[in-house]
């Protein structure tokens, strides 16, 4: 693969990785991660401190609501499929959604767009092979459902420990694109904007739980929805609203030419390409924050609603996506206050992330710059919270509740040890957030995206779907998965040359989902049909009653103390 195909590659991922602000050469791809300083934006403050007093109030609205550890897990399954729609948009829209992929758009025109719908095709399979079965047969974790029928201590430590590697990777990408976009567009001090992260997310977590969480993702996903939709309106009025004079001004302003209009520039090695897909299409139904929003619904008709709506709701800021980059191509692109030393064609202001913070600025100026600023790291603040929460879950629910205490725990210690992870958790990103400072993080969405498409999604789907699988089978697979997606990420060139500096790469792609997600099946598989022990049979003929629960949903408020 030439060092141009995988520098585009590598500034991809670094575009999908979180908020923080990268500049990249024409030429190499080369990424940087230096950050100047911006004047304080009084107007982005002021927002982002009216946002976090509606938030922090509905915190305390929740912990009143907070008294049992459904209550804390899931909001007490009283969600209506329609608001878990929206908050699972807002948990899966970040705001890279806003600044990365528009960034892709205006960068690669029409491929960008191409390379966004990848992060949407995985919801089909969510909608019509997971979504009812995860609501019937979970409680509070996928965990619930991995281990069901298989070897509670054991599937449930791997488990807790699969879905804890997957959120600690999310968080240190998102807790650095906080620092960063803060200390670009608030003007305030890195350290401070992570720290100050941190917190709230400790606050958010600990005190309101699930019902908290829920509703500042909702929010979040309105407030999303509603800038990009009213940013959209006033940059396609520049076009008196028409498609024909958007898309001819674009291909005239972009040095690319008609070539914007065409796919095909991006993932010009095949390998690549489908190890990316393979990624984003079963990684998405293996991160546990996702997984966890449909235990919040009252049953599985709800949580099909849920798909349904969140997939709208995502594909929809999609398409308001696209206009906003090929907007960005003429209006920002063409207008040298936006770029360093006002020479059009150069470095934008901030890094390649920014054109559409520049686009609010043109067509909206100052205040609407502040609104967007203000909706970009809510937007970090609710996938943080989210995140959080699923981490804690796991070390509460699977290895404190069901590991160590073996079911016996109360409703009170499991909910105490919850608040106790909650707070562990947010240390721990805050530490980590200051420590990858000056480092280039964007491999790791791809590595959460492979760890949970390796790890996680093989053995939740075949504990749904294969009566053949034991607990060795699933041990050995998810081992698998986990060691060989983490080891081929460092031996890539994202990290192994880029990060590591050593001059050629032991593994040749950046994306290891290809591999790791292929031999994590093998492994499950090979382990399964081997295991002729009594528990293995004990084990697939436990297989009927569970599918009669994933189909029916009766008892499936029992899930968990099966």
């Amino acid at each position: 693969m030439k060092g141009g195909v995988k520098g585009s590659i590598f500034l991809l991922t670094a575009s999908l990785s979180a908020a923080f602000p990268l500049a990249a050469t024409a030429a190499g791809g080369a990424v940087e991660g230096v950050i100047e300083k911006q004047s304080i934006n009084v107007s982005a403050i002021a927002m982002f401190l009216v946002f976090v007093l509606a938030t922090l109030g509905i915190t305390y609205w929740a912990s009143r609501r907070t008294k049992s550890t459904a209550d804390f897990y899931t909001a007490g399954g009283g969600i209506s499929g329609f608001q878990n729609g929206l908050a699972i948009a807002g948990d899966y829209m970040s705001a890279a959604t806003l600044l990365g992929l528009t960034a892709l758009v205006y960068g690669k025109g029409f491929d960008g767009f191409i390379y966004a719908i990848s992060f949407f095709v995985g919801w089909p399979i969510i909608l019509f092979l997971m979504a009812e079965r995860l609501r019937n047969l979970g409680k509070f974790t996928f965990a619930d459902i991995a281990s069901y029928r298989l070897d509670q201590t054991r599937i449930r430590t791997f488990a807790a420990f699969g879905s804890l590697t997957v959120v600690c990777f999310y968080l240190i990408v998102q807790m650095v694109g906080a620092g960063q976009l803060i200390q670009l567009l608030f003007g305030l001090e890195y350290n401070i904007a992570v720290i100050a992260v941190g917190v709230l997310m400790m606050i958010y977590v600990t005190f309101g739980g699930m019902v908290a969480t829920t509703w500042v993702q909702i929010i979040k996903a309105c407030l999303l929805l509603g800038g990009g939709i009213l940013l959209m309106v006033l940059a396609f009025s520049r076009f008196g609203f028409s498609f024909e004079s958007l898309f001819s001004q674009a291909v005239g302003a972009h040095k690319a030419g008609i070539k914007i209009m065409a796919p095909g520039s991006l993932m010009a090695d095949p390998v690549s390409a489908v190890s990316l897909s393979l990624g984003l299409l079963f990684g998405t139904a293996g991160l546990p924050h996702i997984m966890m929003r449909f235990f919040t619904v009252p049953n599985a008709k709800e949580a099909r609603k849920s798909v349904f709506y969140a997939t709208g709701f995502i594909g929809f800021f999609f398409l308001v996506v696209m206009v906003l980059g090929i907007s960005a191509i003429v209006i920002v692109g063409q207008d040298p206050q936006f770029f360093e030393n006002g020479q059009l064609g150069g470095k934008l202001i901030g890094g390649s992330n920014m054109p559409v913070m520049h686009l609010a600025k043109a067509v909206g100026g100052d205040v609407f710059l502040g609104f967007l600023s203000a909706v970009a790291f809510a937007t970090i603040l609710a996938v943080v919270s989210g995140l959080a929460l699923a981490g804690a879950s796991a070390i509460s629910h699977d290895l404190y509740a069901r590991v160590i205490k073996k079911g016996s725990a109360s409703s009170a210690d499991e909910m105490r040890v919850t608040k106790y992870a909650s707070v562990a958790i947010g240390l721990i990103a805050i530490v980590l957030g200051i420590l990858f400072k000056d480092q280039n993080v964007a491999f790791l969405v791809a590595l959460a995206f492979g760890v949970a498409a390796s790890v996680n999604f093989p053995v939740l789907i075949l504990s749904m779907y294969w009566p053949g699988l034991t607990t060795r089978g699933a041990l050995w697979g998810g081992i698998a998965g986990l060691v060989s997606a983490v080891g081929l990420v460092i031996l890539s060139p994202a990290v192994w040359v880029k990060v590591l500096g050593y001059p050629q790469a032991v593994f040749p792609y950046d994306h290891p989902a290809i591999i790791s997600m292929s031999l994590a099946f093998l492994v499950t598989w090979l382990g399964s049909i081997t295991d002729r022990s009594a528990r293995a049979c004990a084990e697939a003929a436990a297989y009927e009653e569970q599918y009669i629960r994933a189909q029916t949903g009766l008892g499936a408020s029992e899930a968990a103390s099966h």
